[in-house]
């Protein structure tokens, strides 16, 4: 059973974007490498990036220059690089996760959604949009372009803030980061496996449910929220 604060039904849901509903590998990783190219540094092989799908991207971007013995205050430039790409790449290179739609579409008309992202608004609601999502959901929060240092907790509280603070809420999300944000929000954590996180980050990290489906995220809160 999905509980919140006094052990209540959920009356809110927060998703997270990259790994929950968009499948943006292609455009992430090729968009790091493009960054990467930029500043005369080795691309790396696609799989290789996909760990740093998830976490801010300046926060990547330091521990990927780390591990290349490249100077981290190149950091700041590599998210300049890595958005000249990515502004058009998203929108023909993300794609929607197979029956993630009917589950959002199933949900949002039981109870209100919401997207919260460690990526930047500016990108998430054409997203969204594209993938045909987005009046599915009651708001999108993520940080502006300019709040490289926004933390996912910050981004989830700044959601239930909007939100009303509701007594009840969930967030789904597919990394550490995701399940860390719930548990300071002071609220439930719903990992998946079909992102960029493992079934084994998500147990450790201490997510209340671990799910391997849309199809089994459905099937839980529908009767969640019935």
């Amino acid at each position: 059973m999905v509980v919140a604060k006094a052990g209540s039904k959920l009356d809110c849901l927060l998703f997270d974007l990259d790994g929950v509903i968009a499948d943006s590998r292609y455009a992430i990783a090729r968009s790091i490498n493009h960054a990467l190219a930029v500043h005369d540094l080795p691309e790396q092989p696609e799989p290789a990036l996909l760990h740093y799908i998830g976490p801010p991207l300046l926060h990547a971007f330091r521990d990927l220059l780390g591990r290349l013995d490249a100077d981290p205050a190149l950091a700041d430039a590599c998210v300049a690089a890595y958005r000249e790409r990515y502004t058009k790449a998203c929108l023909v290179e993300t794609l929607p996760y197979p029956g993630v739609d009917r589950a959002v579409e199933a949900l949002a008309a039981r109870l209100p959604l919401a997207v919260a992202t460690s990526k930047p608004t500016h990108f998430a609601e054409p997203i969204l949009a594209e993938l045909g999502l987005r009046e599915s959901f009651q708001g999108v929060f993520g940080p502006t372009l300019e709040a490289r240092e926004e933390t996912k907790p910050a981004t989830v509280a700044r959601a239930l803030d909007a939100l009303g603070r509701p007594d009840a809420a969930a967030l789904v999300g597919d990394r550490r980061h995701d399940v860390e944000a719930a548990r300071e929000n002071g609220i439930a954590s719903i990992g998946v496996t079909w992102g960029f996180g493992s079934r084994d980050e998500l147990t450790l990290a201490g997510a209340d449910h671990v799910l391997d489906s849309p199809a089994e995220l459905l099937a839980l809160l529908l009767v969640e929220s019935g």
